[in-house]
């Protein structure tokens, strides 16, 4: 795996992105190691319910197949930064692209393979019965003998493409899924909108959301980087990854926040500095004493007088 550039650390990072060469390293490697020039077909026939998360629960609970798919197209960037899919109508087809939301880059053959073959594993199993598409495309040669597609997609390939896509009946897309969970569906939608928002948040702007949440959950106890991390949908190592990319560190902005936070309250003569002491979080006002002497040259008391 090392040779791939592969980190094991990423595997308990749900948050970790993997660099596209290193995942373009894996089919590659993948491919080689089980001698199965098409392993993205083989891969995508063991898919099993909630392998993909919030993203699978996401569209499994949706009320029928096109909605799914949209949940997909949507939801999509949790699990990869630059696969996109449009779904186009065509009178009585609906048309599934998929590709880079990067000019000039396309998905590896064996990750373009893999998605839409998952594409119809999904919908078979949601159906509860064998989905076979109208037509498929890809935009790469094809990887292994035309029979092996066939028995996937149910069609033989069109090969060097310009996009690759899979064409579906739209009656398959608009029938019911019997196993649709209403309840479970509100759910579910709520915390992937939440997820989303998250990953779409700037990188500039997470320092600013940070010293937020300190600021909020200092008086509460809630300013530990697990709880400051979950408050922002993210895993731990995310946050800190993020926060080291903008060049500071949560123990910096922890400080920060409080010597804002204390100057603020000092300088309200109604609350008495060992209140302070505990706004800001501090096991007891000696500790809140010697951070703003720290921070300022000067006792707290010092800073009040000098105020009033």
């Amino acid at each position: 795996m090392s040779s791939t550039g592969f980190n094991a650390e990423w595997l308990s990072d749900p948050e970790a992105r993997m660099p596209l060469a290193v995942e373009e390293h894996l089919w590659a490697r993948a491919a080689d190691l089980t001698h199965k020039p098409s392993f993205g077909l083989f891969a995508a026939g063991l898919i099993r319910p909630g392998e993909f998360d919030v993203l699978d629960y996401a569209v499994r609970t949706a009320p029928d197949l096109r909605t799914a798919l949209q949940r997909l197209a949507r939801y999509n960037r949790l699990l990869h930064d630059l696969a996109t899919f449009e779904i186009i109508p065509i009178g009585e087809t609906t048309r599934i692209e998929h590709r880079f939301d990067v000019v000039g880059v396309r998905p590896c053959p064996q990750a373009a393979e893999f998605t839409l073959a998952s594409l119809v594993v999904v919908a078979s199993q949601l159906c509860g019965e064998p989905v076979q598409a109208l037509s498929v495309e890809f935009a790469h040669a094809a990887l292994d003998k035309l029979e092996t597609y066939r028995e996937v997609f149910g069609v033989t390939p069109r090969v060097k493409c310009s996009v690759s896509c899979l064409v579906l009946p739209s009656e398959l897309l608009d029938r019911p899924v019997p196993a649709a969970d209403p309840g479970l569906s509100r759910i579910v939608m709520a915390h992937a909108e939440q997820l989303l928002a998250a990953s779409q948040c700037p990188p500039e702007n997470i320092v600013t959301l940070v010293r937020r949440q300190l600021a909020e959950g200092m008086a509460h106890g809630q300013t530990s980087l697990q709880a400051v991390a979950r408050c922002l949908n993210l895993s731990e190592r995310s946050l800190q990854r993020r926060l080291d990319d903008q060049g500071t560190r949560f123990a910096y902005l922890m400080d920060e926040v409080r010597r804002e936070l204390a100057m603020r309250y000092i300088a309200d003569k109604h609350l008495a500095l060992g209140e302070v002491a505990y706004l800001l979080g501090f096991a007891d006002p000696s500790s809140f004493h010697r951070a703003f002497k720290r921070w300022t040259g000067i006792t707290p008391a010092a800073a009040r007088r000098s105020r009033h």
